[in-house]
Formats: C-alpha cells, sequence, structure tokens
C-alpha cells in the first residue's frame, strides 16, 4: 500500500524544486546572448510517454509537464530501436543502423570516412559540445566528437560568449532501477494500469508502480538541470528538449519494435527570441501530430544551429532553417538482443503499426539473462508454463506470426494482430510494401547474418559493402529472406534449389526457411540439410545442423552437434560465429544433452573480442548448462 506521507513529502519536494526554479530566474545572467541558440539535450532511459503532459493521470511529473506548457509535445515520436545503442547510434550518425551494420546490441562498426557524428559539425560551426555522461554507441568515434564526454562535461565549461549543444542523461528510469527491491513504494500498486499484455499479478504492479517513481525521481532532476540555465539567466538564449531514450524498460516493451517499445516523450522548447526556428506546427502549450524519429533530431539539431544536413543523414529535419516536409512513415528495427538472435522490423503511419518478423519460428520472449532479472518476466513465465493465463497474455512465450498489424487508434496495447483481417487487406499490403521499399532504399544489411556483415566489409565499412551489389546482392537475398519467413508450404522446392546458390546469405535463409517450416519440411530436405552441415559459411552450417538435431533422427544429430560444439568455441570462431551456435544448442534442449561436459569446458572470453559484448558467451553457456542441469 501507499505511504500518503512519502506520496505527499515526494510532491511538496517537487514542487518547491519547480516554485525555486521560476524565483531564480532573474539570478546572475551570463554573457550569452547570441544570435545562435544554445542546445540543451535532457534524456532519460526506459521511458515511454507517461507523463502528466501526455495526459497520464498517474504520472508526477511537474517540470517535464512545466517545460510542455510553454514548448510543444510531439505525441508521434519513435526511438527507432527499442532497445538504447541502437538508438543512440541513431542519433549520433543520423543514418539507420540497419544499414551502417550496427543495428545489433552493443555491436561495433565504423562510419564512411564521408559521414561524421553530428557533434562534430556543431563545434565546426563553432558550438561548445558536451555530453554527460553516456555514448554506447554502436560505430567507432572518428576524430574528437564532443570537447568533453564525461560526468564533468557541462556547457558552463565553455569559452565566454560560446553557443553551446549539451547533453544530460538521467538512468533514474532505467530497467534495473524498476526492479531494485526493497523500495518504499510511492506511486500506490493498486492505482497502476496493467496493460493487456502482462498479467494482473503483484510483481507486475509493483514493478509498473516503481516505474512510475522512478520517472517522478528523474523529473525532478530535471528541474534541476532546468533551474541551472534559469540562473545562468540563458533560458530565453537555449532550446531545451526533453526526451526518452525508448519504451519503457519492462518486457514486451523495451527490446520489441512495437509502439510500447518505440514510442518516446519529446518536448521541445524554443525561445520567443527564436521562433523563427519554429515549424508551423509549433505553438505554447501545443501538441504536434506528425511522425518524428530519433532518426531525424541529426538533422534538426544542425538546422536549428543554421548547418545545412549533409546529404548522407537519412532522417527530416522537423526544426529550424531547413525544416523537411514530414514523413507519412516511420520505422524501426530489431536485431540481436545481447545474446540472443531475433530479427523484426516494423514501419508506421498515423495510425497503424506493422511489423515484419523474419525469424517468426522464436519465441517473443526468448530467455535473456538481464531481462529475467525484472520481477514481472519471472512471474509472467511461471505463470505461463503453470498453464493459468489466457491470450493475449499468452503470446509473449509463443512463436511469432511473420506479419502483424495494429491499429494503434482503437488497440492501444497492440494485441489484437489485423494481418489476418479481410477488412484490412489493403492497409496491410501497402504498408507490407512500403516496409520492403524503405529496406532496398536504404541497404539494409540485417539481412546477412552477423559474422558476414564484418567477414564482408573487410577493406570498406559495412555501409559501403551494402551499397556494393557484388558484395551484397541485396534483392535476391531479401527474397529469399521473405520467401523463408513467410512459412508457405509450397516455397519449400524453392527454398531447395536456393540451397545451392553462390551467396552464402541466400542459402542461409534457404536453409532457416526449412528450420522454420519444422519436422516435414526437414524431411523432405535432408539430403541437402546433410550436405549443408560441411557449407563454407559457419552460419549455415549452424542452422542445418540445428534443423538436422531438432526434427531429424539419432543419426543426424549426431552428426550435428560435433559441428555445433566446434563453432561454439571462442578459440575457433567469431564472437558472433559463437553466440549464434550456442543459441542453436539451446535451442536443442535435451537433445544437446551429451554436450554438456563439452559446453563447460568452452573458453568464455577472447582478447579480440570488443569489451561490450565480453558477456554473451558466458551468459549462453551458464544458461546451456542450468538447463542440461535441470
Amino acid at each position: 500500500m501507499t505511504n500518503p506521507l512519502t506520496r505527499r513529502d515526494f510532491l511538496t519536494s517537487a514542487s518547491a524544486l519547480s516554485a525555486g526554479a521560476l524565483l531564480s530566474g532573474a539570478a546572475g545572467a551570463e554573457d550569452s546572448h547570441s544570435a545562435q541558440p544554445n542546445i540543451l539535450w535532457l534524456t532519460c532511459e526506459d521511458t515511454g510517454p507517461h507523463l502528466g503532459c501526455y495526459g497520464d493521470r498517474y504520472a508526477d511529473s511537474p517540470h517535464i509537464d512545466a517545460l510542455a506548457a510553454k514548448g510543444v509535445i510531439y505525441l508521434n515520436a519513435w526511438s527507432n530501436a527499442p532497445v538504447c545503442a541502437p538508438a543512440r547510434t541513431t542519433i549520433i550518425s543520423g543514418v539507420y543502423p540497419s544499414c551502417t551494420g550496427s543495428e545489433h546490441m552493443r555491436s561495433m562498426t565504423e562510419l564512411p570516412s564521408f559521414m561524421k557524428m553530428f557533434p562534430v559539425y556543431l563545434r565546426e560551426a563553432g558550438y561548445y559540445c558536451t555530453n554527460n555522461v553516456k555514448e554506447d554507441y554502436n560505430l567507432e568515434k572518428t576524430g574528437q566528437v564532443w570537447d568533453e564526454s564525461s560526468n564533468k562535461a557541462h556547457w558552463r565549461n565553455r569559452k565566454p560568449g560560446q553557443p553551446f549543444f549539451a547533453v544530460f542523461n538521467y538512468t533514474t528510469t532505467h530497467e534495473s532501477q524498476i526492479r531494485k527491491r526493497p523500495h518504499a513504494a510511492v506511486h500506490d500498486p493498486a492505482k497502476v494500469r496493467v496493460p493487456a499484455y502482462h498479467p494482473d499479478a503483484p510483481e507486475v504492479r509493483q514493478d509498473w508502480a516503481q516505474y512510475y517513481d522512478k520517472i517522478t525521481e528523474m523529473d525532478a532532476q530535471v528541474g534541476k538541470a532546468l533551474q541551472e540555465l534559469e540562473q545562468a539567466g540563458l533560458v530565453e538564449d537555449t532550446i531545451v528538449f526533453f526526451y526518452g531514450d525508448h519504451g519503457p524498460g519492462m518486457p514486451r516493451c523495451k527490446r520489441w519494435p512495437y509502439n510500447s517499445g518505440l514510442r518516446v516523450p519529446m518536448v521541445v522548447y524554443i525561445p520567443p527570441k527564436f521562433q523563427s526556428l519554429r515549424p508551423n506546427d509549433y505553438s505554447v502549450g501545443g501538441r504536434s501530430n506528425r511522425l518524428i524519429g530519433f532518426i531525424d533530431l541529426a538533422p534538426s539539431v544542425l538546422s536549428l544551429t543554421g548547418v545545412k544536413p549533409p546529404d548522407f543523414m537519412q532522417g527530416r529535419a522537423f526544426l529550424g532553417r531547413y525544416i523537411a516536409p514530414a514523413p507519412e512513415y516511420a520505422y524501426g528495427f530489431r536485431g540481436r538482443m545481447d545474446e540472443r538472435y531475433d530479427m523484426a522490423r516494423s514501419v508506421r503511419n498515423q495510425r497503424y503499426n506493422y511489423i515484419r518478423n523474419y525469424m517468426p519460428h522464436k519465441i517473443y520472449g526468448q530467455f535473456l539473462a538481464y531481462m529475467f532479472e525484472t520481477p514481472t518476466t519471472q512471474v509472467w513465465k511461471k505463470l505461463y508454463d503453470e498453464g493459468k493465463l489466457h491470450p493475449p497474455q499468452t503470446y509473449f512465450w509463443e512463436t511469432k506470426p511473420p506479419e502483424e498489424l495494429y491499429d494503434l487508434q482503437n488497440d492501444r496495447d497492440e494485441v489484437k494482430n489485423l494481418a489476418d483481417s479481410a477488412e484490412h487487406y489493403d492497409r496491410l499490403i501497402q504498408l507490407r510494401r512500403e516496409l520492403r521499399r524503405f529496406e532496398l532504399e536504404i541497404r539494409d544489411v540485417g539481412f546477412l547474418p552477423e559474422d558476414e556483415i564484418h567477414s564482408r566489409s573487410q577493406g570498406a565499412t559495412s555501409y559501403e559493402m551494402g551499397h556494393d551489389d557484388k558484395k551484397y546482392p541485396m534483392e535476391k537475398i531479401l527474397a529469399t529472406a521473405e520467401m523463408a519467413s513467410f512459412m508457405k508450404t509450397e516455397a519449400i522446392p524453392d527454398l531447395m534449389k536456393r540451397f545451392h546458390d553462390a551467396d552464402s546469405a541466400v542459402r542461409y535463409w534457404a536453409v532457416m526457411g526449412i528450420l522454420m517450416r519444422g519436422a516435414a519440411a526437414v524431411d523432405s530436405a535432408k539430403k541437402e540439410l546433410r550436405a549443408a552441415l560441411a557449407d563454407a559459411s559457419p552460419s549455415v552450417r549452424i542452422v542445418a545442423a540445428q534443423a538436422l538435431g531438432q526434427y531429424s533422427g539419432a543419426d543426424d544429430l549426431a552428426k550435428a552437434l560435433p559441428g555445433l560444439i566446434e563453432l561454439a568455441s571462442l578459440d575457433r570462431s567469431s564472437i558472433y560465429v559463437s553466440v549464434a551456435a550456442l543459441n542453436a544448442i539451446d535451442d536443442l534442449g535435451e537433445k544437446a544433452a551429451s554436450l554438456k561436459d563439452a559446453v563447460a569446458e568452452l573458453p568464455r572470453e577472447n582478447a579480440s573480442i570488443n569489451s561490450r559484448m565480453k558477456d554473451y558467451v558466458p551468459r549462453m553457456i551458464e544458461r546451456i548448462l542450468s538447463r542440461l542441469t535441470e
């Protein structure tokens, strides 16, 4: 139960801070009355639009609400990726990570030499650029991106009169914080709204209520940052953004390309002094329906400072001198999440969200060690295993349909899939075609196994490789991925023909298509799958071994397992191949029992592995050993 005194003290403290910020506006005016605006970004983690200014009556967010009251809120802002590293990679580059090879969680690739991270352009224009403190990019930094990026970075450290671009990121709302126990509830768990996809269990209510508590704590931090600006006399010289880095840190929100995982709060305040930089849909205290994404932030900030966005940037400026027409669509993507492989893409318009699952044979809720630390995840899976749930609460633990279509206007939780609705067929086809057009336009390299994103890019960047049709014949790879993942039985003969294609990614998707269809398909393609165990591509060998091991007899299992354990070893394979092989072994479950001792002896580290990925192989090994011990 909520402690009323705790809640009152909590809100009184927040109100006092807000009042203090308003009263301090006359204090200490600094020397910045520049023709160029300062820009302040206040960002938080794992936060959807669960704020008072967005109409959420359960939320307590007075400082952000006050900022919104004098600025504008964007009702349809998407993070493009539903997890932090690829989302931030989208922001810093102005390019979709799915075409720079950086879509996978905490992977690492490079930008081509003609691209720069956007703060570089601001620094070249005379701005002092600071980041406090998180970067978490999936792209190598080239040259000096920030004047300072540390927990001491602050706009105060600039030269007198120098305009600034400053980022302050608050981790208070991160996934890891909503599950910390013990926690004294401020928001009453009994009053929280439980989404239709979650079970109504005490643990779920507590996690959601704690999420709201953390939002209020973060709101106070935003208030302090705004107070600093007021005390410095810089309010009327500074454009302020507030936004979250993706949806809430709850399972089925964070990491999934639904609206619940991609929609973020976005509040922008442009002072009257710079009203010429306001777009037509800007009104004080107003709301904009424009579709915007993180892909649009880099060109928008450049536009606000008078710098024309470079042609390579794929977003559209929605503020400043170079405002572009509003898009009809916004796009999302999901690749590997920590130690688990999956692939999905999404596209939305003003009303509908379409999701294309390219690996529909995998369940939504694959075991992610980090995600399973959340009490909601644990109780949700337990209730499912006990048979105590009913749709739509069961869906998360089951395999996916190839396509999903949701009416965001009438189905806020996206639990009524309209993909098979005759009434919505035209809308489905429209969004399916638009997604395909977009994938081809940006040259989405996510259709390559992750290992091949890197191996095919030798001597160039992943972006450049992706734009070279000789290295990446995307049309036929995409066509095979579509054929494989639509799951139609009549496609089996065509898929088997593609086992012999010269391109390994075509072969990969062809074999994947057989695995997806299960026992009957594997039985019809045994000869070809056995031959694929010797394929030149380790990614093809892994999928062929899993297909035979999972759906064929003991003889084929005996042939498949040695190849998987060999490929799982970091002494012989890249981190990407190792993780993929361990995923396959784990998927085989007790059929891989004979590998238990060999898995236990696998190396858990390799000096060549980027430190951001060092936990993935150990996590998979522990998971497999735990299951086989059970």
